[in-house]
């Protein structure tokens, strides 16, 4: 039972020659070849065990080649990524709040009714963009991923806190943010960034597989 893995894993760390995370790349298959042999435990055929092993996780060749096609983007790169949407996302809805209180732009005010009427679909669309981010990052860089997740989520939440306090303290005027402003959108909202970081751990971990 051991042979097969072991044939494996072996023909994989020389396809991924020095690529920075063979170390968790290889602990990630084993994991994934493990669970495969549980599941064959009646197959003693190691030719069998071997063809089941390719036909769920691909050759040793095909799986070294993803990783290396991996490495054209960088952990930095799709870190600020992220970051710079969400500044996008905050920085439009500060701009639109900002114009709509100091200008009676007819189109304007007909955009902010519209869009406080709906505030539970850009709540799911803005979960969405989080765990959109966990999926990209567990997809892109799997085992090795973990820390750099951790690192944009907390990047990324400055805009959110910030805002959140600017509210709190009425440095940015409460009317502002009328007819939305309301104690259960306040504690909806509260709910919400507390969930942010396990919606983009599930996506993160469905990335993971999705990158086997």
């Amino acid at each position: 039972m051991e042979r097969p893995k072991n044939k494996f894993l072996e023909e994989l760390d020389h396809r991924l020659g020095n690529h920075e995370d063979k170390k968790g790349i290889l602990l990630e298959y084993e994991t994934h070849i493990e669970e495969i042999l549980l599941e064959s435990y009646g197959c003693s055929n190691e030719n069998e065990l071997m063809e089941r092993i390719i036909s769920r996780l691909g050759s040793p060749e095909e799986i070294a080649s993803l990783w290396k096609q991996e490495l054209s983007v960088t952990p930095s790169n799709m870190k600020w990524l992220f970051i710079l949407m969400n500044i996008f996302f905050f920085g439009g809805g500060s701009l639109l709040t900002l114009f709509h209180n100091l200008f009676q732009w007819n189109w304007l005010s007909m955009v902010w009714r519209h869009l406080t009427a709906i505030p539970s679909i850009i709540a799911f669309i803005y979960m969405f963009f989080w765990a959109l981010l966990g999926y990209e990052i567990g997809k892109g860089f799997g085992h090795g991923g973990r820390t750099l997740l951790k690192k944009t989520f907390l990047l990324s939440l400055i805009p959110n806190l910030m805002l959140m306090v600017l509210t709190v303290f009425e440095i940015i005027p409460h009317s502002w943010f009328e007819p939305l402003l309301t104690k259960t959108f306040i504690i909806a909202c509260i709910i919400l960034t507390i969930l942010l970081y396990p919606i983009s751990w599930l996506g993160y971990r469905w990335g993971r597989k999705a990158s086997i």
